[in-house]
């Protein structure tokens, strides 16, 4: 994890921990849900086929780790309030799976995600995500070339 979670501006150092074991859990670790997730965590909005709450997540990030090697998030930043906060940060890996229909091409790949969560006694209740899936296809070579 970055060192550039600090300062967080308005942000609980337990609200800081609870972030960092989540975004951990993406590194084919989907077991430390239970840390820091609440059962009925809303993930919005949930990715294609997946099931709602904690256990709906977990399936998805075992299968993010069989299609990107070496998964890692970066937190950059974050801002907020007890209680609400605000995340940007960085997914890096190597495409090693197929994905939205595209072949595993090896690529290494960097992809902004931006993400807002309500934490309640140190877990996730909901989590409002928008991560840059347009760059990563065009990272991946996977869109046509413009056409002039």
């Amino acid at each position: 994890m970055s060192d550039t979670t600090f300062p967080a501006p308005g942000v609980r150092a337990e609200d800081l921990e609870t972030l960092k074991t989540f975004y951990q859990a993406f590194a084919g670790r989907p077991d430390l849900l239970d840390e820091c997730v609440t059962p009925d965590w809303q993930d919005i909005p949930l990715a294609p086929g997946q099931a709602p709450g904690r256990d709906g997540a977990k399936p998805l990030i075992a299968g993010f780790s069989a299609v990107f090697a070496d998964l890692k998030i970066d937190i950059i930043e974050v801002i907020g309030v007890p209680g609400k906060v605000a995340v940007r940060a960085v997914m890096t890996g190597r495409h090693v799976g197929e994905l939205f229909g595209v072949a595993p091409t090896g690529k290494s790949f960097s992809l902004p995600i931006h993400e807002f969560h309500t934490i309640e006694d140190g877990r996730l209740t909901q989590t409002w995500h928008m991560e840059d899936w347009l760059g990563w296809f065009a990272q991946m070579g996977a869109l046509p070339a413009a056409q002039e």
